[in-house]
């Protein structure tokens, strides 16, 4: 039965890729690939930051040669000097996805820019956009089909006179979106005074790129997501709630994801010194709506943070996965704490 599954999950995956009517490339600890999310947070409260992401998904129904990984690296920053309340952010990503049998690939990289308003002390709103290239791949070389088979058995030598039009795909691509942040501490947001709120939007595809293999009118569809989060402590304790909800469309497609993290404050940031780092840690979890529930961790110490996420599949596929999805790894690192002082006062150069 499970080999019948695997057959089926193939078949799925084939088709969605050629089609491309499907998701975009998407990381589950979404609030920790933030360029990926909204090209107008490039920059919006870092003057430094640069993370990775490597996702392995579908090992369990598959096999580890054909499972579906993806790779991610950012880095995105800002201005240094204040610029009448203004301030320009900048950033790159580059994302690599390859999956299955026919390992077909997709390579984005985007250059982005955002523009950052201060509207009072605790108060922020930006706007940006990002373009890059839309590179796609695909190998029909380790591909069985219909037309091959004879009398149930597989022939290779017969020509299955299904190949794709073309094996690569170039397009230019675009993107933009809006996004407000208010955060208020006495002292630091990792204190138990302090509290945060997000919430934006953004589109990809405006241009609406080639994505097909066979059909050259077929289009990557435009993609819209809605998102807001925040950071609540719990008065006279080091406990934090940071709910997230977020909600993407891409044709005919939804995705509904929302989530809980737990954050411990273990060590706060000297107020005067640099001497005492900050130190903290989170967990929690996710649910993507009729797919996956997602449980995280997140370790902070000072500049850098590690995170781990996973997928535990209870979509139509769970026959076939038994619960089991994808693996995610997170690594950031920060010219700030980006928990400490940086973030919760929006009056300090770094917090910008």
């Amino acid at each position: 039965m499970k080999a019948i599954y695997k057959i089926v999950f193939t078949g799925m995956m084939i088709l969605l890729g050629y089609n491309a009517k499907s998701q975009d490339i998407h990381f589950s600890q979404y609030l920790e690939t933030p360029t990926t999310l909204n090209p107008a947070l490039f920059g919006l409260n870092y003057d430094t930051r640069v993370m990775a992401n490597y996702r392995n998904q579908w090992s369990y129904v598959t096999s580890a040669s054909k499972a579906f990984q993806t790779y991610g690296i950012s880095y995105d920053g800002g201005t240094g000097k204040k610029l009448r309340g203004k301030r320009i952010g900048w950033g790159l990503n580059i994302i690599r996805d390859v999956a299955g049998d026919s390992k077909m690939s997709s390579l984005l990289p985007n250059l982005g820019f955002s523009y950052i308003a201060r509207i009072n002390r605790h108060t922020k709103a930006s706007a940006g956009f990002q373009f890059g290239l839309n590179y796609r791949t695909v190998s029909t070389s380790n591909l069985r089909w219909g037309a091959q088979y004879r009398n149930y058995e597989y022939d290779a030598s017969v020509p299955n006179g299904e190949q794709p039009a073309r094996s690569s795909v170039l397009s230019t691509d675009f993107g933009g979106g809006v996004h407000y942040s208010y955060s208020q501490s006495e002292k630091y947001i990792s204190s138990k005074d302090g509290s945060k709120f997000d919430f934006g939007m953004a589109a990809y595809h405006f241009t609406v790129p080639k994505s097909s293999f066979f059909i050259a009118s077929e289009k990557l569809m435009t993609r819209y997501v809605f998102y807001t989060s925040g950071e609540f402590f719990i008065p006279k304790m080091r406990i934090a709630l940071d709910p997230s909800i977020i909600f993407g469309m891409q044709g005919k497609n939804r995705e509904f994801i929302t989530g809980l993290m737990f954050k411990y404050v273990i060590t706060d940031e000297s107020k005067f010194t640099s001497i005492k780092k900050p130190s903290a840690i989170s967990f929690g979890a996710s649910y993507r709506y009729k797919d996956a529930i997602i449980p995280a961790f997140l370790w902070q110490y000072d500049k850098y943070a590690i995170g781990f996420a996973y997928d535990v599949n209870v979509s139509q596929l769970t026959p076939a996965s038994r619960l089991k999805g994808g693996l995610e790894i997170m690594l950031r690192y920060n010219a700030s704490s980006g928990y400490g002082k940086s973030l919760g006062r929006t009056d300090t150069k770094a917090s910008y």
